[in-house]
C-alpha cells in the first residue's frame, strides 16, 4: 500500500552563517509530504545574493507544490520524458527568469545569482537538478559518494587534467561557478534521476561545508550519527565553523525510512490524494 511520503522521509534542515560572514545568503525550503528538498547559495553584493537565493526557494516550492497538483511526479509525458524532469526544468526556467528580471531592474540587484541543488523524491526514485557548486551526496551503507558534479571552473580544472585533487584542495578559485541561477536570460539545470533504497541518507549542502570539510569526514560523520539526522545536521555545521567556517554553511539531511513506491491506477492515485 501507498504510504504517505511524509511517512517514507525523515528531513533535517539546517543554516548558518558561518564564522566570518556578517549575514547569511544560503536559503533552504524542505517538505516531507511533498517529497522536496531545495537549498540555494546567493551571490552578489551587499543583501542581493540573498535576494536570489531566497526567491529561488520560495518560488520553487511554490511552483513545484502546484505542478504536484496537477499530476504525479512519477507519471510519463506523452513525449516519453519523466514528469519530474519536466516540472523541474520548467520551474527553474521560470524561477531563473523571475531572477534576472529583477536584477535587470533593481540597480541594487545587479548581477545577483544563485546556485541550486534540489531533491525531488517519488516512487523510489529522487530526481535532483543542479545548477552551480552546491552539491548533494548520497550515504548508502558504508558508501559515501557525490552525486552531483560542480559546475566551477575549479571542476573543469580538474576534468581536464590541469590540477591534481591535492592542488584543488589549496586553489584560490573555488568559488568560481560557471553557471548560476538568474545571472543570464536562460540557464541549463542538469537534472538526473536515481533509484533510492530504505537507509539511503542523501545530503544537500552548500560549498560553506565542504569547503571546510573533507568528503571523508562529512561520510563518517553521517554513519555515525545515521540514528539522529538533526544531531547529525547540527554536527556538520560545527565542524565547518571549527575549522574557520569562511562561509555560510547550510545543510538539509533526508532520510528515507521506508519504500515509497507510487500508487498505480486511477483509484489509488484518488485515494492517495484524499489521504
Amino acid at each position: 500500500m501507498h504510504k504517505s511520503l511524509s511517512e517514507a522521509l525523515e528531513i533535517a534542515v539546517k543554516t548558518d552563517p558561518g564564522m566570518v560572514r556578517g549575514h547569511n545568503e544560503d536559503a533552504v525550503f524542505a517538505n516531507p509530504h511533498l517529497g522536496l528538498a531545495i537549498l540555494a547559495d546567493g551571490m552578489g553584493g551587499y543583501n542581493a545574493g540573498e535576494v536570489a537565493s531566497g526567491m529561488a526557494t520560495t518560488l520553487l516550492s511554490g511552483e513545484i507544490e502546484e505542478g504536484l497538483i496537477l499530476k504525479g511526479a512519477w507519471e510519463v509525458e506523452p513525449d516519453g520524458e519523466p514528469y519530474a524532469n519536466a516540472l523541474l526544468r520548467e520551474r527553474i526556467a521560470t524561477a531563473n527568469s523571475a531572477i534576472y528580471h529583477a536584477a535587470q531592474s533593481q540597480p541594487q540587484y545587479a548581477g545577483m545569482g544563485t546556485t541550486l541543488v534540489l531533491a525531488l523524491f517519488a516512487d523510489n526514485v529522487v530526481t535532483v537538478a543542479h545548477i552551480g557548486d552546491s552539491r548533494l551526496y548520497r550515504l548508502r551503507g558504508e558508501e559515501f559518494v557525490r552525486v552531483t558534479r560542480d559546475h566551477s571552473l575549479l571542476q573543469e580544472q580538474l576534468d581536464s587534467g590541469m590540477l591534481t585533487p591535492e592542488q584543488a584542495r589549496l586553489s584560490m578559485n573555488k568559488n568560481l561557478v560557471t553557471r548560476a541561477l538568474g545571472v543570464d536570460p536562460e540557464v541549463e539545470p542538469e537534472i538526473r534521476s536515481y533509484p533510492v533504497l530504505p537507509g539511503d541518507i542523501f545530503l544537500l549542502c552548500s560549498d560553506g561545508l565542504n569547503d571546510m570539510v573533507e568528503d571523508e569526514e562529512i561520510g563518517l560523520t553521517l554513519q555515525t550519527l545515521s540514528a539522529n539526522l538533526e544531531l547529525a545536521a547540527t554536527q556538520l555545521i560545527q565542524m565547518a565553523n571549527d575549522n574557520g567556517g569562511r562561509d555560510n554553511v547550510s545543510v538539509i539531511l533526508v532520510k528515507v525510512l521506508r519504500d515509497f513506491a507510487a500508487p498505480r491506477g486511477w483509484w489509488s492515485r484518488f485515494l492517495a490524494w484524499l489521504k
